[in-house]
């Protein structure tokens, strides 16, 4: 059984009804059976058990005569409302937290993954020990001949949960590390990071797929998939391209989620190209899309909307897709495609039925090279991986022999200049 409550006067980018579809889709993902949805409409929050008493007397019947196993409440409970909520229905009560977070759990395939969701369910827990449950509140015996008042149980099962958190950490600081160099010989390499991201079911997998020729799973269905997945592929005039597929994002994600998923989620970070994946048919695209944006600057990505790097040479630029165009009546449609005609950084597409995604290509080639400036390089006759670099990361307009190596004139992007600096110092070269 569901319950979605909104606060009356509280100004929300959704409506109630789509958060409701949005909460029961997140049950289904997990292979729950809603039996029930219940919508209510708060006047204020309630201390002890979120909602009010005569909601939850209205409830109770319902979940009775339904013989519900679970009611979860699509918001943020505190460990008391939790408690108390689930003496007021006689079955477990979990919030929208825990419901993500179990949703992870069940789909994260790598080891990596794995660590990550353990170490969000143990953050989420530990908050959730005081006075969750009275047998915490025990005293153990101390040690010695006079025994002593000794840790109470949920003191030990603190310690237990900080020390396991502890070495979660340290083995995704190790995870990291390996990420880290595993990037650095990526980005010694010349072949451009393309990142797709967007929110949840929005359709990044099937683009993924659609571009790749891969099979990565893909279904009408919130996080069908969570690890995420590297390809390469080819653009208009860009040999090689690597492309990442990344964890689709929900509004209200989990903090924890979001520091546990973090060092994955910093591929996007270093990527040139960020490709944001938008369900524009939905009622809430422009919601989800504050969503995702919200999301990507909490990890540190402050890129432009229109495409446009800025001053900044180290900027990611970042493009749309508006996807799922083929579902969307002649009226909609004309009216999405009006939309996008005025903006530089959209392409519409169907990934499912291959509709625009040529046209994607190319946008996303265009992208890469936009920003391309005309420079002037030195390189000694020996740097021949300097040189390799060059050719392929960029476009060699010119190669004079002068003295004890070459002058080159090379269209390149201020970002890649920028790394070339780092991979061959000037004093170098």
């Amino acid at each position: 059984m569901l319950i979605v409550p909104e606060w009356h006067g509280q100004r929300l980018s959704r409506d109630l009804d789509a958060r409701a579809e949005e909460a029961k889709g997140l049950a289904l993902a997990i292979g729950l059976d809603v039996v029930a949805v219940h919508a209510l409409r708060l006047r204020q929050t309630r201390a002890a058990t979120l909602i009010g008493v005569g909601q939850i007397e209205a409830i109770k019947p319902d979940v009775v005569e339904r013989g519900a196993q679970l009611v979860i409440v699509d918001a943020a409970l505190t460990a008391i409302q939790q408690r108390n909520l689930e003496t007021e229905f006689g079955t477990k009560v979990i919030d929208r937290t825990g419901l993500i977070l179990e949703i992870f759990g069940e789909r994260a395939a790598t080891a990596e993954g794995r660590l990550q969701v353990e170490l969000a369910h143990l953050d989420y827990q530990a908050g959730r020990l005081v006075r969750s449950w009275t047998h915490l509140e025990r005293q153990r015996g101390g040690f010695g001949f006079l025994g002593g008042p000794g840790e109470t149980q949920i003191e030990a099962d603190r310690r237990m949960i900080r020390n396991r958190m502890a070495r979660i950490r340290r083995q995704l600081d190790d995870a990291r590390r390996t990420r880290q160099l595993q990037r650095s010989k990526r980005q010694r390499a010349p072949w451009p990071v393309i990142a797709l991201v967007g929110y949840t079911n929005a359709g990044k997998s099937t683009f993924f797929n659609r571009l790749t020729g891969s099979d990565v799973m893909a279904e009408d269905m919130l996080f069908a998939t969570l690890d995420p997945t590297m390809r390469e592929i080819r653009l208009p005039g860009i040999d090689k391209a690597i492309l990442s597929d990344t964890v689709g994002f929900v509004s209200d994600l989990p903090t924890e989620l979001v520091a546990a998923f973090r060092a994955t989620l910093e591929e996007v970070t270093t990527a040139d190209l960020i490709v944001h994946v938008r369900d524009i048919v939905h009622p809430d695209s422009e919601a989800q899309y504050d969503d995702v944006r919200a999301i990507l600057e909490s990890l540190g990505v402050n890129g432009p909307r229109d495409g446009e790097g800025g001053d900044d040479p180290e900027a990611v630029p970042q493009i749309e897709i508006w996807n799922k165009i083929d579902t969307a009546d002649a009226e909609r449609r004309a009216a999405i495609e009006e939309m996008a005609a005025r903006r530089s950084d959209v392409a519409v597409i169907s990934a499912v039925t291959g509709e625009g995604v040529e046209a994607a290509r190319t946008l996303m080639a265009s992208q890469l090279t936009a920003r391309h400036r005309v420079e002037r390089l030195f390189l000694r006759f020996d740097q021949g991986e300097a040189m390799a670099w060059l050719h392929a990361r960029g476009e060699v307009l010119s190669d004079v022999a002068e003295g004890e190596g070459h002058v080159l004139t090379v269209r390149l992007d201020p970002a890649d200049r920028a790394r070339f600096e780092r991979l061959w110092p000037a004093g170098d070269v």
